[in-house]
């Protein structure tokens, strides 16, 4: 059995990973932006189409495509997280994290003990990753990643005593409900400098903490930015807005030919 590369052992080593986002749950999806070239592909199950199903035929498709396998759970389903790492996910990213103990209880429930609570059943994830029963029980914990969202003003505000739960391995920015929060729901402004001050100030600090930090990007001048800022997995490209672009870019093709059609030539 061949080991593969782990997405923990490039985040640690300080190596910038570009993740995938997808929404859309048919497995060829993800599968088809691992084969375009992104290290990690990201299964949004908290905003997007996945069910339990899905999710594990796509997990089962990123790795085909030779792609990093990273999951968002819905909001405290932390046993669900637990079901997601046994099939297979490096990562599972955590939305709206703002306590320690909220950061503790998604932790554990991904960690064997005695770090977790963690029940053993990971032939899945065993199998994707290249390794035996064994080998994979030596090396779970540090190779499964707990990464806890920051996206509100209660997640600034504990956000050193989140850094401080040793089972957590990082965080993960979410730049658009963060500047909801901090606006109090006035504005949506992920892209701008007041919530760009913010995010480097948490890339700092939990870099600091010495744990992975992590933003989701809207275009590629904000994943220049936070590779400056210090953040090691960023998300860049998300598949309903490829499919969007690409079709409006295709059809606008189509329509100039319409517009303005040639002559027909005759023949005899």
């Amino acid at each position: 059995m061949t080991q593969q590369s782990f997405l923990a052992d490039k985040l640690r080593s300080g190596t910038p990973v570009i993740t995938a986002w997808t929404l859309l749950s048919a497995p060829m999806v993800p599968e088809l932006l691992a084969r375009a070239g992104y290290e990690a592909v990201t299964l949004d199950v908290q905003h997007g189409m996945f069910d339990f199903e899905t999710t594990v035929e796509s997990l089962a498709a990123i790795a085909l495509g030779g792609a990093h396998r990273i999951a968002r759970i819905p909001v405290g389903d932390n046993a669900l997280a637990g079901r997601f790492v046994d099939m297979g996910a490096e990562c599972i990213i955590a939305p709206m994290i703002n306590s320690k103990k909220e950061a503790e209880e998604f932790a554990r429930a991904i960690k064997y003990p005695p770090v977790g609570e963690r029940s053993w059943s990971p032939f899945r994830a065993a199998m994707l990753s290249g390794q035996t029963s064994d080998q994979y029980l030596k090396n779970a914990n540090s190779q499964t990643l707990s990464l806890a969202m920051i996206e509100t003003q209660d997640a600034i505000d504990a956000l050193d005593d989140i850094l401080s739960v040793p089972e957590l391995d990082g965080v993960f920015v979410g730049p658009s409900d963060l500047s909801l929060s901090l606006s109090k729901g006035t504005a949506l402004d992920p892209n701008g400098v007041g919530t760009a001050t913010i995010c480097a100030d948490i890339a700092r600090r939990t870099r600091a903490a010495g744990k992975i930090a992590g933003i989701f990007c809207l275009n590629a001048e904000k994943v220049e930015e936070g590779i400056n800022q210090g953040f090691q997995l960023l998300s860049h490209g998300i598949d309903t807005i490829f499919l969007d672009h690409a079709a409006r870019a295709a059809l606008k093709e189509v329509e100039a030919v319409v517009a303005s059609p040639k002559t027909p030539g005759v023949s005899y």
